[in-house]
């Protein structure tokens, strides 16, 4: 059987690798360690390892390394002549939400990363006001229609906020291709909260960010292992000792089913997400080795038993993170 290495963004969106890399940590050193345990030629290897393996799809945003994300990876498309594809997002801040400040916004994430248009254009974070929801969605719909977008996505929004916006740009005449919101087996919110149920139901496509939990989905981070991650995350509880306890047997269980498949940890992991459906998993990386390893979770499938044994472990190890907007 064949394995699908590509998904459609949304019902008629570009399509795009089946998995992804999320750049929320190229040029951020307020939650990351950019400029400290990596930089931008590690960065450039990355981009060039995730292309070479089959990964062409890179998420970024305005706020990530306040821009600088975005011209870091508008420097890496410069440097080859592979296809890739780009979504980036657009942050709400209450008193920039008119037409004119969206429209500023897009241009200035297409400047840096020296694109006229990107595959995808998000939403950040649900507008706080539906009136600027309203605005928002309009003006990017008529970047649609000029060809700076492809495809419009939000991210984080709930069940009725999906509806919303893909209602407001329904009578735009544009679908509404993505929701990118935290999924994982750590984090499975949207499966009972309506989320996931809406996406399916709208023909909506989930982008999953933090897939792999921040790392504690690897197998690097153990409770009889000294090793702590670096940055922000040192100060999140589920990287103590109690909470990784209570994480071993679905680790364990990765482990055991990544020997049987003669993969690795987060390959399984990552597996797990596109055997949903219809779900791109986005994964950090900030080296080759990591870009590399996430590309193993494409051209494969767990068996659908060793995806319910894996979903009824999480279901005893899962508990929200606390993750800083994104």
């Amino acid at each position: 059987m064949t394995i699908a290495t590509t998904c459609q963004l949304g019902p008629d969106g570009p399509t795009v690798s089946a998995l992804g890399i999320g750049t929320w940590a190229w040029g951020d050193s307020l939650y990351w360690t950019y400029g400290k345990d990596y930089g931008e030629a590690q960065l450039q290897e990355t981009f060039a390892a995730a292309i070479a393996a089959g990964v062409s799809f890179f998420d970024t945003a305005e706020v990530y390394g306040l821009g600088e994300s975005e011209r870091i990876l508008g420097r890496c498309l410069q440097q080859t002549a592979q296809p890739a594809q780009i979504a980036t997002k657009y942050f709400p801040i209450p008193w920039r939400f008119g037409s004119r400040s969206v429209q500023k916004a897009l241009d200035q994430s297409l400047e840096r990363l020296q694109r006229q248009n990107v595959e995808l254009y998000q939403v950040h974070w649900p507008p706080a006001f539906l009136l600027g929801q309203t605005t928002i969605l309009k003006t990017l719909a008529a970047a649609v229609k000029r060809g700076q977008i492809q495809a419009i996505g939000v991210s984080n929004y709930n069940a009725q906020q999906l509806r919303q916006a893909h209602a407001l740009l329904a009578e735009q005449g544009v679908p509404l291709a993505v929701n990118q919101v935290q999924y994982s087996l750590l984090e499975r919110r949207i499966e009972t909260n309506g989320s996931l149920a809406a996406a399916r139901e709208l023909g909506v496509t989930i982008l999953a960010y933090c897939p792999l939990a921040q790392g504690l989905l690897t197998g690097k981070y153990r409770s009889e292992a000294d090793l702590r991650p670096t940055g922000a995350r040192k100060i999140n509880p589920q990287f103590r000792s109690q909470s990784l306890e209570k994480l071993q047997p679905l680790l364990d269980q990765l482990a055991a089913l990544a020997d049987r498949y003669d993969r690795t940890i987060p390959q399984v992991a990552l597996n797990w997400l596109i055997a949903q459906g219809n779900v791109i998993p986005i994964p950090g990386a900030k080296s080759a080795a990591q870009a590399q390893d996430n590309a193993g979770a494409l051209g494969w499938q767990l068996n659908p038993e060793d995806v319910a044994s894996l979903s009824q472990l999480s279901s005893a190890a899962q508990s929200p993170l606390a993750v800083a907007a994104r």
